[in-house]
């Protein structure tokens, strides 16, 4: 059985959706090294300078020593606004393509064994990645990351119990205080090494259990790479070359007062400015502490929900497997053996038409999300189609509720319509369009055989 399983590893199928996982490293090298220049010119300091730089309508402000290198690195240093902003490309990229990858693989069902542990290190890298770019935003200490930090302290605040001593960890007896830029620095710079040990981490698990080609027409993976990684950081230098992001000089230095009019979070963050506009503004008295349900579930319980579920998804899925029993394409149930059948889920992966369910929960989620995200702009919705924003408020209050329902229940309905339409084709052939004549004068359409190989799932390697 192990020559069996050799063999099947030896054969890789690629896909197009592969290469989200290449996506992912090639933009982690571009914030390596962007980052590691950034570090030469930024200084974390919060004590106060008169800025004199090249921006005049700023000069003679008070402003720390964070804001003031920001501003002479982006507008003083030949090429360090291009660095900046290709860095903060590839921060919202390198998020974008984690979160695909684990899409990718929960629809696949490539988060079994052997590859489970390859599943938590995406799983891990999507929080970090979300970690990283919020402390990333907060070092200019502009004005739009002095939001972020009403937003940081807002959310320290709703923890109970140890709540003020995270709050006084962070910015000091006093809010920002001195101390919140240096440490969210710091913060910054390790997750950066937990993210770098985490992805070497998962391409070694990637070479212990076999490797995968991206498109047919590569003829390697060696090949395949160096394309991969031109084409990244190709589209990287061109998003920081001609699209501006975080123009700090428009913004202004951080003020405790003041928070910039529209401003908004990177777009994985959406969906939590969104939980925290539609919450309701409940608390909750439990003894000589009361809970800011309207902070707390938003931006603590709403993400903790989030990805527990997402670490338990290969335990939930191989206990309800052992419950009812694994069953082929078309809902059959498998005569193979235990030691067989643990073979084929070790190599093949799923069509997501085949698990409706597995597809229909993704469906939902992604609704969910969405929804959530759509939500952070409700006074902008509010404002184009002139409703009020409360109308907008209690709309999206509902449809949060109702809407995955609903995706959950189409969803599903679409997977059994295409299951039963390959089960139609398996049966009666492919119809070819090639009209002939019977030999009593009838007439009737040559169906061709269906080809076998577009009922097998694909052999995954954990990409």
């Amino acid at each position: 059985m192990r020559s069996l399983s050799a063999g099947r590893r030896s054969f890789q199928f690629s896909h197009w959706s592969f290469m989200f996982a290449e996506i992912a490293i090639w933009s982690f090298v571009v914030l390596t090294v962007t980052g590691a220049v950034l570090m030469v010119f930024y200084d974390p300091g919060m004590s106060q300078v008169t800025y004199d730089g090249s921006y005049g309508l700023l000069h003679g402000l008070f402003v720390s020593r964070a804001f003031d290198s920001t501003m002479h690195l982006s507008l003083d240093v030949r090429g360090g606004l291009l660095i900046r902003q290709v860095h903060h490309w590839a921060a919202l990229v390198f998020v974008a393509s984690v979160a695909l990858q684990l899409l990718r693989m929960f629809l696949t069902g490539a988060f079994r064994r052997p590859r489970t542990r390859q599943w938590l290190i995406w799983v891990t890298l999507l929080a970090l990645g979300m970690a990283a770019g919020e402390t990333g935003n907060v070092l200019p200490d502009d004005l739009l990351s002095g939001g972020s930090l009403w937003l940081i302290m807002s959310v320290a605040q709703s923890i109970p119990v140890v709540g003020n001593w995270a709050l006084s960890l962070l910015f000091g007896p006093d809010f920002p205080g001195d101390r919140v830029i240096p440490v969210m620095y710091g913060g910054h710079l390790l997750i950066a090494v937990v993210i770098a040990a985490l992805l070497v981490a998962r391409e070694l698990l990637v070479r212990r259990h076999g490797h995968s080609r991206f498109v047919a027409s590569l003829p390697s993976r060696r090949s395949a790479r160096p394309a991969m990684a031109l084409a990244t950081i190709g589209t990287l230098i061109i998003l920081g070359f001609g699209f501006q992001i975080a123009p700090i000089w428009l913004y202004g230095p951080a003020k405790p007062s003041q928070v910039s009019a529209g401003a908004v979070p990177d777009w994985y963050m959406g969906f939590l400015d969104g939980a925290l506009r539609i919450m309701p503004g409940w608390e909750l008295t439990i003894g000589d502490y009361t809970l800011s349900l309207a902070v707390l579930v938003p931006t603590l319980v709403i993400p903790g929900v989030f990805f527990t579920a997402l670490a338990a998804s290969p335990v939930v899925e191989r206990f309800l497997v052992s419950r009812r029993g694994r069953r082929d394409a078309l809902g059959r149930p498998k005569t193979t053996s235990r030691m067989a059948r643990q073979t084929l889920a070790d190599d093949l992966l799923d069509r997501p038409r085949d698990t409706p369910v597995k597809t229909a929960v993704a469906v939902a989620g992604v609704t969910f999300y969405g929804l959530l995200w759509a939500a952070a702009a409700n006074d902008q919705i509010a404002v184009q189609f002139r409703l009020a924003v409360e109308t907008v408020t209690i709309f999206f209050r509902f449809a949060v509720v109702i809407g995955p329902v609903i995706a959950f229940v189409i969803t599903r309905w679409i997977c059994l319509a295409l299951q039963q339409a390959d089960h139609e084709v398996a049966e009666h052939g492919v119809e070819t369009g090639i009209i002939i004549r019977s030999p009593d004068g009838g007439f009737h359409e040559q169906l061709a055989p269906a080809r076998q190989e577009r009922r097998e799932p694909a052999i995954t390697s954990g990409r």
